[in-house]
């Protein structure tokens, strides 16, 4: 799979970065904020009784991504939740550079408009650093897993970092890549 053709970056290139510096009084280029990464996980807790879904998340979650799936085991156990350490409880992946502007692209673009029901994202998920997190129901609406051939449902975490101090700044850099947040 060729990663060349980036539309997202050129458009945070020619758009967004201009109009932040703008907006917010930057002097450097250097200080305008930029996504880091997106971590994709998904936490699997019928995975430690049956390791053939978590390996079958595994896959699907590769598919998505465009990038190996990592498996995470449990760091110690917990007896309430049947999770011996060492058990498989989810998988995840983290995307960066032009994987992870072509996956936010697709994100912005196909996916959130196929979500039933969808109103916006919520604006208030920031962490207070600048992090942007919110769930996904079911890994069906995106345009690369076939509803055939999905054994069971799952829901996913979807976690955008970026360089932002203040979520303000993170808030108005997420708007003009596209996300889609609620008015308030």
């Amino acid at each position: 799979m060729a990663y060349e053709f980036v539309p997202l970056k050129d458009k945070y290139l020619k758009e967004v970065v201009p109009t932040l510096m703008k907006e917010f009084g930057y002097t450097n280029i250097h200080e305008v904020p930029r996504l880091v990464k997106v971590v994709i996980n998904m936490g699997v807790g019928e995975g430690s009784r049956n390791k053939d879904v978590v390996e079958s998340h595994a896959r699907e979650l590769t598919t998505i991504a465009g990038q190996k799936a990592l498996i995470t085991k449990a760091k110690k156990s917990i007896s309430n939740f049947k999770v011996r350490k060492g058990m498989m409880v989810g998988v995840k992946v983290t995307l960066r550079g032009p994987r992870m502007y072509n996956f936010v692209y697709k994100l912005v673009n196909l996916v959130l408009p196929k979500v039933r029901d969808f109103r916006g994202l919520n604006p208030n998920s920031f962490d207070g650093r600048g992090n942007y997190s919110f769930g996904l129901t079911e890994q069906l609406v995106f345009p690369e897993i076939s509803p055939d051939q999905v054994k069971r449902i799952q829901g996913m975490d979807i976690v955008v970092v970026t360089t932002a101090k203040r979520d303000e700044e993170a808030r108005r850099l997420l708007e003009l890549l596209g996300f889609p947040f609620k008015k308030q």
